[in-house]
């Protein structure tokens, strides 16, 4: 059950698309004067070392954050999204990654809550020790306890406005269908809150079902919602690589699924997309989608 650890995939593709996006959300619902609740349902330990063991094993920020960095003409929201990285950094090269929790701390007002679900009792260690540097108080609260039940008694929040960031390993099979139950009972505790659900896109046939499964809950339940997926390379396994002669392709491609998206969020993703997709492509199977629907 938590063999699973981000550390190994910090700063990869599928982090450049989520990680863009949620810096895109906050952008937006921090504009309005009432307080934010965020919940960050599996946080990770918060801050990576691209340098040490775990991400040095696979190198995937090698096809991620690496290949933006120096990057010319940018979009405002991919810039935004290297400026970002390179604010936990010191000089110009890029060695500490943030995720989830530090990005959306460090968006967030003082009058903000964060929220952050995290299992894996390493991580959890580390997410912690992290967080106590912040000096954050209040602001931030680190949970270990299982999320998709956790996030139950903080919807709705006081303040009526919160975002919801899911983005578990799917390691489990399960989690497809948790997911699915989380956002449904969230719905119903919370219809205006914005869910933002981040999902592999693997030859495996709930993760192939659940994007369609979202679309039709939010439908049902009237709700605006936006669909981006990023690919970068071709998800067949050869011969080869059944036979072990060649290393088996990693996660070919992913997406974000954002129910009651900001309005300004589609305009966004259409200029950020096609040059994630340049920048990001390891082969030419390359390429993005982006589909809205709902009220």
């Amino acid at each position: 059950m938590f063999s699973y650890r981000h550390a190994f995939h910090a700063g990869n593709h599928a982090d450049v698309l989520k990680h863009t996006t949620l810096i895109a959300i906050l952008q937006y619902l921090t504009q309005k004067d009432a307080a934010l609740a965020v919940l960050d349902t599996h946080a990770g330990a918060g801050l990576y070392r691209l340098d040490g063991d775990y991400a040095t094993t696979s190198a995937e920020a090698n096809e991620g954050i690496f290949r933006l960095e120096g990057a010319e003409n940018l979009c405002p929201l991919l810039q935004d999204y290297v400026d970002m990285v390179a604010a936990f950094n010191h000089g110009t090269t890029v060695k500490v990654y943030p995720g989830s929790p530090f990005i959306t701390q460090r968006l967030l007002r003082e009058h903000d809550k964060l929220k952050l679900f995290e299992l894996h009792p390493t991580d959890f260690r580390s997410l912690s020790g992290n967080i106590a540097q912040l000096r954050a108080g209040r602001q931030v609260q680190v949970l270990m306890e299982d999320s998709f039940d956790g996030v139950k008694k903080f919807l709705p929040p006081p303040s009526r406005r919160a975002l919801v960031l899911c983005d578990p390993s799917y390691e489990l099979k399960s989690d497809y269908g948790r997911v699915l139950d989380m956002v449904t009972d969230s719905l119903q505790r919370f219809p205006t809150g914005t869910y933002a659900v981040w999902y592999p896109i693997i030859p495996r046939q709930e993760a192939h079902d659940l994007p369609r499964r979202l679309k039709t809950l939010a439908n049902k339940a009237g709700k605006s919602w936006l669909n981006a997926e990023l690919t970068v390379k071709s998800s067949k396994i050869t011969a080869a690589m059944r036979q072990g002669d060649e290393k088996r392709p990693g996660l070919p491609a992913s997406g974000m699924f954002v129910i009651n998206p900001p309005y300004v969020l589609q305009d966004q993703l259409k200029q950020a997309l096609p040059q994630m997709a340049e920048l990001l492509q390891q082969d030419s199977n390359a390429g993005y989608t982006l589909e809205s629907g709902g009220d």
